[in-house]
């Protein structure tokens, strides 16, 4: 008799209600998984076209009670054309060139990211994070991540994006950058950048997380057409109809 080896069971939890970070007055809570052993990265390719996205060594997804604002958001790479404001984004950076590093944090890249969070975000969790938080953020991942780093001629380090290689699409799981350098619009250009990243590879798909219409934080992530968002489990292509005007308007942020 043929014995066939016991998998181990893949186990969700559903996380306790906490404040929403992007909608006042609502509440979130998720569906998180343990992303680990040998079929981690299979795991994580497969929830990732299901909307998940990753943290650390979990998988997460909201299931937040009477709300679906969050929305899983990703642009199609071969049809993907830069637009005019695009173009522009493109010339301001011509100085700016993007390095794959190996996922190990840096104290250059921990200090950019204080004064991003200082900057941006200082009300926020993150802005309270020390050295050691940052490099389990970078560093604690069971799958295949790099730190893409921004630099200009003068090797200064302008921005950085950690970043998921899928099998059929780069993910952004952060990006932060330099709060001074705000007339280059470092978060827009590194999506750009991942865009023509993912082209390059051959790869259709560079994932963004969750758009959220309703907030100002979340909503700039409609800006880059075409794109799909996942809907009734999915992948629909993101018309005009469904975006917000005042979403074309609002800068963009990390996450």
């Amino acid at each position: 008799m043929l014995h066939r080896p016991t998998r181990r069971p893949q186990f969700f939890y559903t996380t306790a209600p906490l404040p929403c970070p992007y909608l006042a007055g609502r509440t979130e809570r998720k569906i998180v998984t343990e992303l680990t052993g040998p079929d981690a990265e299979a795991l994580h390719d497969r929830l990732s076209r299901a909307g998940f996205r990753r943290s650390h060594n979990i998988a997460y997804s909201p299931v937040c009670p009477g709300c679906s604002a969050c929305v899983p958001i990703r642009i199609l790479v071969p049809q993907f054309e830069p637009n005019r404001a695009h173009r522009k984004l493109n010339k301001v950076n011509a100085d700016v060139a993007g390095f794959e590093m190996p996922a190990r944090a840096t104290a250059e890249q921990f200090q950019l990211f204080q004064r991003y969070q200082q900057a941006r975000h200082g009300d926020g969790d993150m802005a309270a994070m020390g050295f050691y938080d940052y490099r389990a953020m970078v560093e604690d991942t069971p799958i295949t991540t790099g730190m893409i780093e921004f630099r200009d001629a003068q090797d200064r380090l302008l921005g950085a994006c950690l970043t998921d290689w899928l099998s059929d699409g780069l993910s952004a799981v952060y990006s932060f950058f330099d709060p001074a350098e705000a007339r280059r619009s470092l978060g827009s250009w590194a999506i750009l950048w991942l865009v023509a990243r993912a082209r390059a590879l051959g790869l259709p798909y560079v994932y963004l997380g969750y758009w959220v219409p309703e907030s100002r934080k979340m909503s700039y992530k409609s800006r880059y057409r075409p794109s799909e968002i996942l809907t009734g489990g999915v992948w629909r292509v993101l018309e005009d109809s469904m975006v917000p005007a005042e979403s074309a308007m609002v800068p963009e942020t990390a996450g």
